[in-house]
């Protein structure tokens, strides 16, 4: 106790947050009055793993940046490194186009995987279980699928310095086909069950409000940039694979809530993850209809799913790439440097969920004790992201 303040803990075995995150809570009544996240308690060193083994043996340990959306994690590392074997004509690589096609779909499922647990999460923590486990009944589909695609439902391993591991399954397309239609009916229920719900609206509409201004300035990125009507997404705007041929559609937040909103409030930042589960729907039913069919060889340069893999294990010529994608939790970046040996000589990766935790200690404070949980849940901070 300090005078008539409280210091509280929120995390790492709080059951309302998410993951290992500490909140050290000083409160004023029910009045949060500063936040200090406490962060660190994941920290694996997985930068430095990435300077201590060969470039494509690394590849497994991107799955654990993000574990949630372990796909897309994948596929901004293999860019960077491609990216880097092409400043050398005899170690540029070409992608197959099916290879490519292959990884945006995957990438496109794995999105619609993590927003449903974002959603669902934020859900559950004002107070709704159900609509949490018809979210999770979804996302099990699409574990169900990459399960047969790569024999894993969590931390992948399946793109690769060249294409992806294993070409889609048979009867792969169908099954994905038959999934969205599943989906789109499910997100009808879900929409009734909540986000037409006046309890969970009056608990989000208004709360912690992100002007774009103080967005941009905070480097907040992904659906919590465009939450604040932001329309960046890297996708369309710096497009990379095949999502140069997409017509990809940004929602922003527009005060989703109404009079009693306004935008950049939780409620905007859980209508646009929404909307880009609907989003990223469409963009999987369009890769589907450009996707080549199956070769007979695999480095095929169209209907093959992986490029010479001689070429792919040479270590880049000296040099340095940064490599932006678009994650479910917003910009994830590599910055790789090789100094042409075996190895990196530097790994760095940025990440959504870091500079949005950065953000806690100014946007919690003013705030109900209450809304806490409701606000974390709307930045969908996943905590690998953060430590690594």
């Amino acid at each position: 106790m300090s005078g008539e303040r409280m210091i509280l803990n929120m995390g790492p075995h709080h059951p309302a947050t998410h993951g290992v995150l500490r909140l050290e809570v000083e409160t004023d009544g029910e009045v949060v009055a500063a936040v200090r996240p406490d962060i660190g308690y994941l920290h694996r060193s997985i930068e430095k793993i990435g300077e201590r083994v060969e470039w494509a043996q690394f590849v497994p340990y991107t799955d654990r940046v993000d574990y949630v959306c372990a796909m897309n994690a994948n596929h901004a590392y293999v860019l960077a490194v491609e990216a880097l074997l092409a400043h050398d004509p005899a170690t540029r690589l070409a992608i197959p186009r099916r290879a490519e096609a292959i990884r945006v779909l995957v990438a496109e499922l794995n999105r619609i995987s993590s927003h449903l647990i974002a959603v669902g999460a934020m859900a559950m923590d004002i107070g709704a279980y159900t609509p949490f486990l018809h979210a999770i009944a979804q996302r099990e589909a699409v574990n169900d699928l990459f399960e047969r695609l790569c024999g894993q439902r969590l931390t992948y391993n399946y793109m690769t310095v060249g294409g992806v591991a294993f070409d889609l399954h048979a009867g792969a397309e169908e099954q994905i086909a038959a999934f969205l239609g599943e989906l789109e009916r499910e997100m009808v229920r879900f929409n009734r069950l909540v986000t037409a719900n006046a309890i969970f609206r009056e608990r989000c509409a208004g709360v912690a409000v992100v002007g774009a201004a103080e967005a941009v300035a905070w480097g907040l990125s992904g659906p919590n940039l465009r939450g604040s009507g932001v329309a960046m997404d890297l996708r369309r705007d710096a497009p990379y694979g095949i999502y140069g041929e997409l017509d990809v559609q940004v929602p922003v937040g527009e005060a989703y809530a109404g009079a009693r909103g306004r935008v950049g409030d939780c409620y905007d930042r859980y209508v646009v993850r929404l909307l880009e589960i609907l989003e990223s729907v469409r963009l999987i039913r369009a890769v589907l209809g450009l996707l080549p069919p199956p070769a007979a060889k695999a480095d095929d340069p169209v209907g093959g799913f992986q490029a010479d893999a001689t070429k792919a294990l040479r270590a880049p010529p000296a040099g340095e790439v940064r490599v932006r994608t678009e994650a479910p939790r917003g910009e994830m970046a590599y910055i790789l440097v090789s100094t042409g040996g075996r190895q990196p000589w530097r790994v760095r990766v940025r990440t959504g969920s870091f500079t949005a935790c950065a953000m806690l200690g100014h946007l919690l404070p003013g705030v109900f004790l209450a809304d806490v949980v409701a606000i974390i849940g709307s930045l969908d901070i996943v905590l690998p992201e953060v430590d690594r």
